[in-house]
């Protein structure tokens, strides 16, 4: 190979990395128009986006630039390009880009295997009815209306009455406990402590979390040993929760077992801002699962102590 050819083959490599993240970059411009700002991130942003990302790649990289066994490597590359990119512009905090990325380079790897198969025919026809197709699904999708909704709800058995339990899912000191669940360990905010201005309905309550975020909430149904149910009223504005998910209510209920036992229930209801929700919603739940039974371990421990 010449020098010539040498440079050409180098600069088609470098465009197979410069060119899709710009596309995306144009792309989630474009989304932002169409949908005036609604603030959601739609199925084609992790769908679409990423698939178009690795049908460019493997165009440039047709001609061997990029070797099949390189190849996940150079797509891997991308897909952390795609990641630094989103963290300064859209000021993405970095559990998001994590929970995001295996999404987004799975699309990214089926869109350039996709490619690589369609060059094959060698089909401009095909290739371009393709791209337009893609290019259609991703403008309905962005100008259709996207609302989701979920309850989480999840269970303990505390080994005390309900009127031992009751002071403690009301109002508790800070959660001791190491967290376990690994996004708490890297740092995705953890609930520490509650308090209360009243034990009545219409009392506020703050849910603290920890790097100091704080859930204000405000009671709407106070039943002494039985239901207390509170309205999130405002959430911290967090990288990781911001424009993603709104946690809008949240309620525990204590069933007597009339054996000296109670059963605890924790219900939160959330909004997803996020989607494709086939995806989105596993992480949604685990996450919330996760802050119950921390939160309801420590209840039961500091219920069944006293």
């Amino acid at each position: 190979m010449s020098a010539e050819e040498q440079q050409h083959s180098t600069w088609r490599f470098l465009l197979g990395f410069i060119v899709p993240n710009l596309l995306a970059i144009a792309l989630i411009g474009l989304t932002v128009l169409i949908t005036k700002g609604s603030g959601d991130y739609i199925f084609a942003e992790f769908v679409i986006i990423p698939m178009l990302m690795g049908m460019v790649s493997a165009w440039f990289w047709r001609y061997g630039e990029s070797s099949k066994t390189l190849r996940p490597l150079h797509l891997f590359i991308n897909c952390i390009i795609g990641a630094l990119l989103s963290a300064i512009f859209l000021k993405e905090g970095y559990i998001c880009l994590l929970i995001a990325s295996p999404l987004a380079l799975g699309f990214m790897a089926i869109g350039s295997y996709s490619a690589r198969k369609l060059l094959e025919y060698r089909n401009n026809t095909l290739n371009v009815s393709v791209m337009i197709l893609l290019m259609f699904i991703f403008i309905a999708d962005a100008r259709s209306n996207h609302t989701y909704e979920n309850e989480v709800s999840d269970e303990i058995i505390i080994n005390a009455p309900p009127e031992k339990v009751w002071p403690n899912v009301v109002a508790f000191k800070p959660i001791k406990q190491e967290n376990k669940y690994w996004l708490f360990k890297i740092g995705m905010p953890s609930p520490m402590a509650t308090t209360v201005t009243g034990y009545r309905n219409g009392a506020g309550r703050k849910c603290i979390f920890s790097n100091g975020y704080i859930f204000d909430e405000k009671i709407v149904d106070f039943e002494p040993n039985h239901k207390l149910t509170f309205d999130i009223i405002d959430q911290p504005r967090d990288p990781e929760i911001m424009g993603h998910i709104d946690i809008e209510r949240g309620q525990f209920l204590l069933r007597d077992n009339g054996n000296g036992t109670t059963t605890l229930i924790g219900n939160s209801w959330y909004k997803l801002y996020v989607f494709p929700v086939w995806y989105y919603d596993i992480w949604a739940q685990s996450i919330t699962r996760n802050v119950h039974f921390r939160v309801m371990k420590h209840i039961k421990e500091i219920s069944e102590k006293n």
